[in-house]
């Protein structure tokens, strides 16, 4: 039986909380004395604090070759932490991991780039790391730039790059050296809407070649389009393992997606301007109360809470509400465009709410994307992917007793009629 590319057994991973990890320098050995010298006075810790986090928590699982694998899980679930053993960039507390062949990782934007050099001479040094021979690096180089696009700027020390064309040529660097296993984590949303395309083109194609693929995302139907199969990590601790589609059901089905309000500041997927945020998404009742759930034809509104960074106040504001299946197929879009209600002025925090009379869908899970724009909608301040996750409750629409039938998800308002045909009145 062959063996498999990634085996991870009984894998754990501890930080203590409040622990700086340092390494000895003399920049260091200053500071540690300068803050002896001082002796700020630190608050008492509590016992939590004391404590430790388990990042990982016992996880075991093989990947065999050629397989594409998504992780997927909240924020804090423990999926960077993973990659990063993987990568062996951090080493474990407990367990083992077993790669076997060349291990290429985009794990942040840059990793394994040196400021001070060029583009050229990042994109040879990241090959050497690989183990890759100079005529290797050769034979993929002017596809790596042309991805890129920075064919200007490629004798330009990487320092002076905006993060744009850093993300892109860490991109393309990472996923054309042909390593064996490809570690991918959420780095993708650093890029615009058409960056994110090229790249899981390119993701795709490197599967397609036989390639081993760890890819960590919030971008649910990203995982299920990309991935055969599916890991969902929550707490550290390994929730689930199978097909992407019943992973990403797993996922969606936690409590914190679907209890009320969803905290949405440190959610991954997201991109924008930055210069606004949004803070949290919920579902209201017709009392105005936040639910988990609302039934099909019912009063309702969906509602975000969002604040401007740095405190000011912004003119013609407008919001996007995305609403797909948990598949990824889009059902339908509402935004503040359609009406004409841009907002001329909006306070630095707030709430919008778009206030729906009679719920147009049939039971199910649904997912959000959300995008909050300014200029009229002409600049995302920040869009997020796959937000946050809804269910809607088989209600009675029609008032007939008979729900909307389960695979379509939207209802039509109206009503049917019959009449004779007319001689002469066929249209």
């Amino acid at each position: 039986m062959t063996e498999p590319s990634i085996r991870v057994s009984h894998l754990s991973k501890r930080y203590r909380i409040g622990v700086q990890v340092t390494y000895r320098t003399l920049r260091g050995d200053l500071v540690t004395a300068a803050r002896h010298l001082i002796r700020t006075p630190h608050p008492p810790a509590s016992q939590g604090e004391r404590g430790t986090l388990w990042a990982l928590d016992d996880v075991s699982f093989e990947v065999q070759k050629g397989e594409v694998v998504g992780i997927i899980g909240r924020n804090g679930a423990g999926k960077s932490t993973l990659l990063k053993v993987l990568a062996h960039i951090t080493r474990p507390t407990r367990g083992r991991v077993e790669l076997r062949g060349r291990v290429g990782s985009l794990l942040e934007v840059g990793t394994g780039f040196h400021n001070e050099l060029t583009g050229r001479e990042n994109i040879y040094l990241n090959g050497a790391i690989l183990g890759m021979r100079r005529v290797e690096i050769e034979r993929k180089f002017d596809e790596i730039v042309a991805f890129a696009e920075v064919e200007r700027f490629l004798d330009t020390p990487v320092k002076h790059y905006s993060n744009g064309m850093y993300m892109r040529l860490a991109f393309a660097v990472a996923a054309h050296l042909e390593p064996e296993i490809l570690l991918v984590d959420e780095v993708l949303a650093v890029g615009d809407a058409a960056f994110q395309k090229k790249c899981l083109g390119k993701m795709n194609q490197v599967a397609g070649e036989g390639r081993t693929v760890l890819f960590v995302s919030h971008n649910m139907p990203a995982v299920q389009n990309l991935c055969q199969r599916g890991i969902v990590l929550d707490l550290g601790k390994l929730r689930f393992d199978g097909p992407s589609d019943q992973a990403v059901q797993a996922y969606l089905a936690t409590d914190d997606l679907r209890t009320g309000v969803v905290d949405l500041t440190n959610v991954g997927g997201r991109f924008g301007s930055g210069e606004m945020q949004l803070l949290k998404f919920w579902m209201e009742d017709q009392a105005g109360e936040p639910v988990s759930l609302i039934n099909s034809g019912e009063p309702c509104s969906f509602a975000v809470e969002y604040c401007s960074v740095d405190g000011i106040p912004r003119r013609h504001l407008s919001m996007s509400i995305h609403i797909n299946t948990t598949s990824g197929a889009p059902v339908t879009l509402v935004n503040t465009d359609m009406l004409n209600q841009h907002f001329e002025t909006a306070a630095p925090r707030g709430i919008i709410r778009f206030h729906v009379p009679k719920l147009p869908l049939t039971a199910g899970m649904y997912v959000v994307d959300l995008n909050l724009a300014t200029h009229a909608g002409h600049t995302y301040a920040d869009f997020i992917k796959s937000a946050a996750a809804f269910e809607v409750g088989p209600g009675d629409y029609y008032g007939t007793g008979r729900p909307g039938h389960a695979s379509a998800p939207v209802i039509f308002d109206g009503h049917w009629e019959i009449a004779p045909l007319v001689e002469g009145k066929t249209p």
